[in-house]
Parts: C-alpha cells; sequence; structure tokens
C-alpha cells in the first residue's frame, strides 16, 4: 500500500496495548519529512463545551486524535462555505480554519459530526 495524504490506515494486531490499538487513522500529510494523522474512531469521552476556553459552546464531542501535542485543539472538516482558513487536504476536507467559524457552526447547528470532526492531538 502507498501512504498518501487522504487514506485511511488501520491499526494491526502488533499494537495491541498501545495507544493506537484497534485504531483508524486518517492521514492527512505524508511526505519526506513524515507523516501526520489523526486517529478517527477514538472518542475521547468529554464534549468541547467541557473545556474551559469553549464553556459557553454547544455540547460537540471530541475525538483523540493522537498521542501528539495534546495541548491544541484541530479541526477536520467538509464546509469551507463557513470556516475560512482551512487547508484543503483530499476528499473534500480542510485542516484548520478560524476557530471562531467554527465555534459559531457548533452553536448554530449549522455543522455536524458527519461534516466536521474535532480532535484533541495528533499522530507523527
Amino acid at each position: 500500500m502507498e501512504l498518501k495524504a487522504g487514506i485511511y490506515i488501520k491499526s494491526t494486531d502488533a499494537l495491541i496495548g498501545s495507544f493506537f490499538e484497534h485504531t483508524t487513522i486518517l492521514l492527512v500529510e505524508h511526505n519526506e519529512a513524515g507523516s501526520v494523522g489523526f486517529v478517527t474512531n477514538k472518542p475521547l469521552g468529554k464534549s468541547l463545551h467541557e473545556l474551559i476556553e469553549f464553556n459557553q459552546s454547544k455540547p460537540f464531542p471530541l475525538l483523540d486524535g493522537g498521542p501528539v501535542d495534546r495541548e491544541h485543539l484541530f479541526v477536520l472538516h467538509m464546509r469551507p462555505d463557513l470556516i475560512d482558513g482551512g487547508k484543503q487536504m483530499t476528499n473534500g476536507l480542510y485542516l484548520g480554519g478560524n476557530m471562531e467559524q467554527v465555534i459559531e457552526a457548533i452553536n448554530t447547528r449549522a455543522v455536524n459530526q458527519q461534516e466536521m470532526q474535532v480532535f484533541i492531538g495528533y499522530c507523527g
């Protein structure tokens, strides 16, 4: 299998007992410098509104994106019409963007979990 941005990879039995046990990772970057991705099937068990910085927002589930940089939120979305500044990935996905617009889209329920995912951490 050729690794490239936009593909999903699944963990193998060799990863049982690790952070990556039974995970699916979406690669968002892959080049000679390395790879970056997000675990897409591991709920964090918290909602956005439970974080102090976002306690005024509506509930929106957070995903455990990976063990790297667990101090920041990362957003993958399919709504460049609502969220400016995202980096276009593949498959109609955008990484990041204007966080005020992300929160507005959540609060007005203009996006759902199929159109946007919010992660704490990433895989690098």
